[in-house]
């Protein structure tokens, strides 16, 4: 295959931003490539929102092309959280013609080398950056997410998380040199002499298996990190959510081909409605990798049915905020309430359990009282919310029926301290947009505990009453090791408290966040610097990004022989 895209043009091209990408994994210093303001990507060629608001409208009632082996139909049915019909069709795959064309590219792309990888996965990301108004509208149109959030997480951020996870598997591969000579003295004798080359090999083909609220956040990790690791790479996208992840394949197919490479190495695995294809592909024997955000009962029966693959998840867990004091209330009360309300609970990080002394707690406003709490952060959550532009700039639209139904059967389970309100979004008048509810309960009583040691995804928050810091230093720890979460937060004075909630953190491996006031939340983390999960406890797995993240998709053959 003639290449068009050389391996020397690309390293020129792309190397720079590789060793920018390194130095920022090893420092964990900010740096992100991909700017977060919409106001960036009006020069230099890329799409302004405008443009990238007509290229989306273009897309609307046509069909994916992506010249893929095995293709035996279409399938399409996706409609937007906002009520738009998207009516796009995308290739559906006979697997058994696909997968075997898949493998057939990986001699060569193995062969290319680590630097060579890495260089063509950041031209896929360079392209998609180029569309990244484009993509915002698609994840937005499938996540339910708003505008601002879909260019945000669905775009530069997803990018960053997908850089990251290349410059990882980078790092794992050049970790053992290419080859070494071997010398061994024998006394009098003549010394042994061996030469020996070190060759990553990659598993086989990766499956990743993508969600609704998040495709390319969520998609983008496991993506990249197994074709920077010489592996195909076979997406298949939540049914609610194909288009972005379609279109990241489409880029990287022809990505692929003009870098001189098999555009195969790269594939869309869509399903037609009810077919349910993922565990048929996640048992095949061809699929070796695999890469999972979703339900922890599918993220379990992958665990334990995928015997063949190496297999990564990011499931659910019940996240949770101590709050025992604080010098900043109304900073607390602040962060809290967009932490909460953001993209309508609708993110594996979201808080889910507050748990608040019942006797209250100390504040630079004086002491306050576990109903003032209460009363006070449903304040802040309905003054947050108050406008309703605002608002949907803020909740976007619920994702599906069952976030919904769980949202109006919470009101039911305790006393509630918020009600949940229905907001008209003028523009998309068929989206189901709802403020969080925030529901009281006695963390002593049975039936209060079997609602918050169960996640309740959506905006859905349970404010705990607990003994005291100790009880809910406890709490928090038997929630990690049952149930899992992927943040922790904690408000206190206290350094006693602090440093038990640390411990605890610390010995069931959870992501814990102090004190934060400002413009940063629990909820929220930046890639090259933050760990996303932490792959020790039930939520999930594996870490974004860490080692063990890429480390494990290939492994290092040797092949020796005396010099």
């Amino acid at each position: 295959m003639a290449a068009e895209l050389t391996a020397h043009e690309l390293i020129a091209r792309h190397r720079p931003t590789l060793d920018q990408a390194l130095e920022a994994i090893r420092t964990r210093a900010y740096w992100s490539p991909h700017p977060e303001h919409p106001k960036a990507y009006g020069e230099n060629g890329s799409l302004d929102m405008a443009a990238g608001k007509a290229a989306f409208d273009a897309l609307l009632g046509s069909r994916i092309e992506l010249d893929q082996p095995g293709t035996d139909g279409w399938v399409d049915g996706e409609t937007s959280p906002y009520g738009v019909e998207l009516g796009v069709s995308y290739p559906h795959a006979d697997l058994d013609v696909l997968l075997p064309a898949m493998k057939a590219g990986m001699r060569a792309w193995r062969d290319a080398g680590a630097e060579t990888r890495a260089v063509v996965c950041l031209e896929i990301l360079k392209r998609i950056s180029d569309r990244t108004m484009e993509f915002a509208q698609a994840v937005m149109h499938t996540s339910g997410q708003a505008f601002m959030m879909a260019f945000q997480a669905g775009g530069p951020h997803a990018q960053d998380r997908g850089m990251e996870a290349v410059a990882y598997a980078y790092v794992e591969q050049v970790r053992t040199p290419d080859t070494a000579e071997w010398t061994k003295p024998q006394g009098k004798r003549d010394p042994l002499a061996l030469t020996k080359r070190f060759v990553p090999v990659p598993r086989g083909i990766g499956l990743v298996i993508g969600c609704n609220t998040f495709p390319t956040w969520n998609g983008y990790p496991g993506l990249f990190a197994s074709l920077a690791t010489g592996n195909a790479v076979l997406v298949k996208p939540h049914p609610r959510a194909v288009l972005p992840l379609a279109l990241t394949v489409q880029v990287a197919r022809q990505v692929l081909a003009e870098a001189g490479f098999d555009p195969n190495l790269v594939a869309l695995a869509a399903e037609r409605p009810g077919e349910g294809i993922a565990k048929t592909l996640a048992t095949r024997p061809e699929i070796r990798i695999i890469d999972y955000t979703g339900s922890t009962e599918f993220g379990d029966w992958l665990e334990s049915n995928a015997r063949q693959a190496q297999v990564y998840t990011e499931k659910a867990g019940v996240n949770t905020v101590i709050v025992e004091s604080t010098d900043d209330y109304k900073g607390m009360l602040s962060n809290l309430a967009f932490s909460l309300s953001l993209y309508s609970g609708q993110m594996c990080t979201t808080p889910q359990n507050l748990l608040v002394p019942r006797d209250g707690i100390t504040t630079d406003q004086g002491p306050k009282s576990f109903d003032e709490v209460a009363a006070d952060l449903a304040k802040a959550v309905d003054g947050l919310l108050g406008d309703d532009a605002r608002a949907n700039a803020l909740l976007g639209a619920i994702v599906n029926p069952d976030v919904k139904a769980r949202l109006e059967a919470a009101a039911g389970l305790g006393e509630v301290a918020l009600a949940s309100r229905e907001i008209t979004n003028p523009e998309f008048p068929g989206a189901v947009v709802r403020t969080p509810v925030i529901v009281k309960l006695d963390g002593s009583k049975p039936d209060a505990e079997a609602a918050y040691m169960s996640e309740c995804f959506g905006p859905v928050s349970f404010l705990v009453a607990v003994d005291s810091a100790a009880d809910a230093t406890e709490l928090l720890r038997r929630t990690i090791r049952e149930k899992g979460a992927m943040t922790v937060g904690a408000y206190t004075t206290s350094p006693e408290v602090e440093e038990a909630v640390t411990e605890v953190c610390l010995e069931e491996a959870a992501q814990l966040s102090l004190n934060l006031t400002g413009g940063v939340y629990v909820n929220q983390t930046a890639a090259f610097s933050d760990f996303h999960g932490s792959g020790g406890n039930p939520a999930a797995n594996a870490a974004l990004c860490d080692g063990a993240f890429v480390a494990n998709r290939f492994r290092v053959v040797e092949v020796r022989k005396e010099a």
